[in-house]
């Protein structure tokens, strides 16, 4: 019997967290919440560097993409022109329209998702935004991550993918700020206040980022702000190193995100650090927050969906 509870869902957002293993924790407990057996064609949008391929590897464990950052393997990249033989024996495919379109025409690509769904196959598509114009049907599920994942089951109604794309495409540029300045700020901590990495974990915040300590640390926020301030006025570059490392300027410091920051900290706009510990009763931690929009006050309405528009704020910092 269909699930008509499904009809009433519009969209659920999460936060986008950093670094692979993250991502595909989320992942999984998005496909365990919100996608149903009978989902046929699952839309994923986003741009490139957004954690797509990670989200996608936690929703559906084992998928192999075609555009796998370690393994790209030509028989993946012409299963467009290949004959369906494997359809029998797998139950889910993956496309990369961005990817795809640079080795097989757009009604190439088109044929082949049709010919998989008319076999009840399932067919993961990245960047399906660039697809819906011509393959003219809408995706069971879209999901699109930029600084916030967004998961919504569309109706005839909408949403269209290219609405979630434009979202997350103008959030993304706050994830990659707060990541890059918070790593800035992680670096300060260690460097000057002897802070260790096991003193803290991290959260998540709209248009910034947070570190809970369970120990109320030690130190002088107002010297700590000047610092990462000053640090940030270097134009320090930064760089991927390896899965676990990052270059910031001429240091390898250690990071779980190492593929989403900035490419330089003169990219990091209205960084300001909260100049208090907000604490936290439900996980009794003390709260260091940063953010990169300048909107310090009400912070206890900060993650309201419309928050990060700059249409919320007059001169005062105050709700218009």
């Amino acid at each position: 019997m269909k699930n008509f509870i499904q009809e009433y869902m519009v969209s659920s957002q999460y936060f986008a967290p950093r670094g692979k293993e993250r991502l595909m924790f989320l992942g999984e407990q998005i496909a365990h919440r919100h996608l149903n057996y009978s989902d046929r064609l699952i839309g994923v949008v986003g741009d490139a560097g957004a954690g797509k391929s990670s989200l996608i590897k936690g929703m559906f464990p084992g998928l192999q993409l075609s555009n796998d950052d370690d393994i790209v393997s030509p028989r993946k990249i012409m299963q467009v022109r290949s004959s369906l033989m494997e359809v029998e024996d797998a139950t889910t495919f993956h496309i990369d329209i961005r990817f795809q379109m640079a080795f097989t025409q757009m009604y190439e690509i088109v044929d082949y998702v049709n010919s998989l769904l008319e076999r009840k196959r399932r067919v993961v598509i990245e960047h399906f935004n660039l697809l819906y114009p011509v393959l003219g049907k809408n995706a069971n599920i879209i999901v699109g991550i930029g600084e916030e994942i967004i998961v919504a089951r569309p109706s005839v109604f909408g949403p269209q993918p290219q609405s979630i794309y434009q979202i997350v495409h103008e959030s993304l540029r706050y994830r990659k700020m707060a990541h890059s300045a918070e790593d800035v700020t992680t670096d300060v901590l260690h460097e000057v206040f002897d802070i260790k990495e096991e003193e803290y974990f991290f959260s998540d915040v709209r248009n910034g980022f947070v570190l809970k300590f369970l120990k109320k640390p030690n130190v002088d926020l107002e010297r700590l702000a000047i610092l990462i301030d000053e640090r940030i006025a270097q134009h320090l570059n930064i760089s991927y190193y390896d899965e676990d490392h990052i270059m910031l300027g001429d240091k390898i410091m250690g990071c779980d995100g190492p593929r989403f920051h900035v490419g330089n900290t003169s990219e990091i706009e209205n960084f300001s650090l909260v100049r208090e510990f907000i604490y936290d009763p439900t996980t009794k931690a003390y709260c260091l927050v940063g953010l990169v929009d300048r909107h310090t006050k009400n912070l206890e309405n900060r993650n309201t969906h419309y928050f990060l528009t700059r249409e919320c704020f007059n001169e005062k910092d105050k709700y218009i």
